[in-house]
């Protein structure tokens, strides 16, 4: 337990990679006093480790009085590489974008192998928030064809194999500056102007020098890292970052919220018994990474009732797997592929997925990428420097410690203070170029709790054809090359190295599935989000930081447009925040169905009557499912407010647009006992970002039976400017209106989809109907 709490924010957010900085920008724009609490510490460009000494101490062990930036997991089915610093992941990653294939966004069922990766979001819904990241982050692909950058030979081989091959080779956005600002010509080592929100190191910065050391740290500050970007945006508007602050336990706060102990780590004095201190927060975002974020709700779960099964679960490494092409050769020449010429990815190739329909080696399998890897150059001279006899001494101890884990039913599962003691006063290189592959994996391992360290229970052998399939197409393009293939060391224990891991506190549609909903906010804890890897509920199949960072996006425009989450007395409305969702620890019974209407409207036009009727109408049409996330509190509630997801469609608006929040009242009190309205309410934005609520209304009122089918298919709707309050409504800019309906066949599918969750699903469909039909005679029975 921690101190007293004498602090309180609006927002704490834990952990500052991909989800955490994002958050924290986008919640300091909107004036939430925001604090950031990262374990690590701040890398300013220049201060990242080169020297052997430095590489030493590059690790993070705070037990052993390391404080650097590489996390090394060891567990039993595989190794994992991840960050600890301001900016996380973003330090040590190698730079690529690249967006969730479309179809790759699944809903697979249990099988036999474990495998269940079910996804509740669209790449429609994360299409809007992917292009928000990839401006702030400067994506911007390789080029490749401009004269400076022309001779980057490892780029050029992966483009030669897979033409040779018949693959699909392409440049990846990448995070690097290799202009000093949008719309400027490439150059080596050219300054870059400070941008409006300032530079938080004080460092200044210049464009990429080809030297392929992202992973290792960029001392140029070329890479577009989130220290440069999110986070020093997010300073700028005024959030707290508070580095050498980990978090150690969570907890709701009495009234509302919730309450955060965390300890500050100090280099030059480091012990293990460091004091305990507290900070209170109206909203909590967790963004620790897979493992940290997991970590700290399994470890508070007796803190946080009610969380439900899927905690731990749909763990997996991204299919990531590491291999070497040696000694390649073209018509018995030696071929430089001189990996250590450009960032460290430069370009990929995509294998196609049975999700795709693709025809060309796609069917029955699941999808991946290849993509070029690379290495310092200095690693070499490191290499040649080392003291080899001290180097073969300190090998076989770390050999040795690792067969003795091999035996052991407790194994240690960090391993960073052993690699340091490996590295001495040299770093280990690989004169070759590193083949980096990822993919859709089966997300069938578990995180669990082993006293009080983590465990992961986790194996290839649910995925053995993914990993066959990668290895036999690196082995053809070895062959393409002259090159010798080589799997990693690791590999003939069919392990492998991850730095991608995923999964642990999956997001879903409902408590049995997911830890937390589709927009990160954990079941029955409100408040409380989920903003990083551990939120995925199965691989990405691409690069996932872009994905991350989307999903984080897409929670916070939900959070601020509706003011989602308890407030400082711990209150909230349905009219503020949409549909309750029941007390923390309760037994939720959920209900969803999914709606499908078309229809006109005209722009201008405030009348809906009016609108289907003009002659310059435009199509409109929406599908959202409605769910009910506590349905015994959604029946007793007089409005019977339920949650509405999914899009709208209208050419005018841009096309399809996905509805970043939405209400839906069943019934609701229309002012006179033989009336009902049921309403929809939902906030969007149009194709350049301005905020669009459509609000609708279909009118139940007395009449002969005969009038139910068409007073409950008939959707009354109006466009207003901006993201509008029900009070506000007269008040709002009018962009037009129309009608809308329900076809009959869509009205038969959308009977199918009705699904019911939790403790008595099948009573609690037939309770809903009841009341469903209830209400319909009450309107349209016989008189009394």
């Amino acid at each position: 337990m921690g101190e007293q709490v004498r602090e309180h924010v609006d927002a704490v957010v834990v952990g500052s990679g991909f989800g955490g900085s994002v958050a924290a920008y986008r919640l300091a724009e909107a004036g939430r006093s925001v604090v950031v609490l990262e374990r690590g510490r701040a890398f300013p460009p220049g201060s990242f480790p080169r020297s052997p000494a430095e590489m030493s101490r590059a690790f993070w062990d705070p037990r052993e009085g390391l404080h650097g930036m590489y996390d090394v997991w060891h567990f039993s089915g595989c190794d994992s590489v991840v960050a600890s610093g301001l900016g996380g992941g973003s330090l040590i990653y190698a730079n690529v974008l690249l967006r969730k294939d479309e179809r790759w966004f699944v809903h697979e069922h249990r099988a036999p192998d474990g495998g269940y990766e079910p996804w509740p979001i669209s790449r429609a819904d994360l299409d809007p928030h992917y292009d928000a990241v990839e401006k702030m982050l400067g994506a911007t692909p390789y080029p490749l064809d401009e004269p400076a950058y022309a001779d980057t030979p490892k780029t050029q081989a992966l483009q030669d194999a897979a033409a040779e091959l018949g693959l699909d080779w392409f440049l990846p956005p990448l995070a690097v500056s290799f202009a000093p600002e949008p719309g400027a010509a490439p150059g080596i080592g050219l300054p870059i102007p400070e941008p409006g929100y300032g530079n938080l190191h004080g460092v200044p910065r210049r464009t990429c020098r080809l030297c392929a050391e992202c992973d290792i740290g960029c001392n140029d500050g070329s890479k577009n890292s989130l220290d440069h970007t999110y986070l020093s945006a997010a300073r700028h508007h005024g959030a707290d970052l508070r580095t050498s602050h980990e978090v150690t336990r969570i907890r709701p706060r009495t009234g509302g919220g919730y309450e955060v102990d965390y300890v500050r780590h100090d280099p030059a004095r480091e012990s293990r018994d460091l004091p305990v201190r507290t900070i209170g927060c109206d909203r909590l975002i967790l963004a620790a990474g897979t493992y940290g974020t997991t970590y700290l709700l399994l470890r508070s779960r007796g803190d946080l009732p009610g969380l439900g099964p899927a905690l731990g679960t749909r763990f997996c490494g991204n299919g990531d797997l590491l291999t070497f092409l040696l000694r390649a050769r073209d018509r018995d020449r030696v071929r430089p592929l001189n990996a250590s010429r450009g960032p460290v990815i430069t370009s990929a190739i995509r294998l196609p997925d049975e999700a795709d329909a693709d025809p060309f080696g796609g069917s029955g399998q699941r999808g991946a990428y290849i993509q070029d890897g690379g290495y310092p150059e200095f690693v070499t001279w490191m290499v040649e420097g080392a003291d080899v006899a001290d180097r073969i001494g300190r090998a076989l101890r770390f050999l040795w410690d690792r067969a003795v884990d091999l035996f052991c039913d407790a194994p240690d599962s960090n391993l960073s203070a052993e690699l340091s003691e490996l590295i001495g006063d040299g770093t280990l290189s690989v004169s070759s170029l590193p083949l980096l592959g990822m993919g859709r994996d089966t997300p069938d391992g578990v995180l669990r709790l082993d006293g009080d360290m983590l465990r992961a229970e986790w194996t290839t052998a649910t995925s053995e054809a993914h990993f066959e399939r990668v290895r036999k197409i690196m082995q053809r393009i070895g062959d393409v090359l002259g090159a010798d293939y080589k799997d990693n060391p690791i590999w003939f224990r069919k392990r492998i190295v991850t730095v991608h891991p995923l999964g642990g506190a999956p997001i879903g549609r409902h408590p049995d599935e997911g830890v937390c909903d589709p927009y990160g906010e954990v079941f029955g804890h409100p408040g409380l989000y989920i903003a990083d890897g551990a939120a995925m509920p199965g691989p990405v199949g691409a690069n996932p930081s872009l994905t991350i960072a989307a999903m984080a996006d897409r929670m916070c425009s939900r959070l601020l447009d509706t003011g989602a989450g308890p407030t400082a007395g711990g209150a909230r409305g349905p009219s503020a925040t949409g549909p309750a969702r029941g007390k923390p620890g309760a037994n939720l019974t959920t209900l969803a169905f999914t709606e499908e209407m078309k229809g006109h409207w005209t722009p201008g036009v405030a009348d809906p009557r009016a609108g289907e009727e003009a002659g310059a109408r435009e199509p409109l049409a929406f599908e959202l499912t409605i769910t009910a996330d506590d349905l015994d509190r959604f029946l007793d509630d007089p409005e019977h407010t339920a949650r509405a997801e999914g899009w709208v469609d209208a050419p005018w608006l841009g096309g399809r647009r996905t509805v970043t929040r939405g209400w839906f009242n069943l019934f609701a009190p229309a002012g006179h006992p033989d009336r009902r309205a049921m309403r929809y309410r939902l906030h969007l934005a149009d194709a350049d970002g301005r905020p669009v609520t459509l609000v609708g209304r279909k009118d139940v009122q007395d009449g002969p039976p005969t009038r139910i089918w068409p007073d409950t298919s008939t959707l009354y709707v109006r466009l207003l400017g901006g993201h509008v309050h029900p009070a506000a409504d007269d008040a709002a800019p009018v962009i037009g209106a129309g009608v809308l309906h329900i076809h009959l066949e869509d009205f038969i599918t959308q009977l199918t989809t009705f699904r019911a969750t939790g403790p008595g699903a099948a009573a609690a469909l037939a309770r809903f109907g009841a009341f469903f039909a209830g209400q319909l005679w009450r309107v349209y029975g016989p008189d009394d």
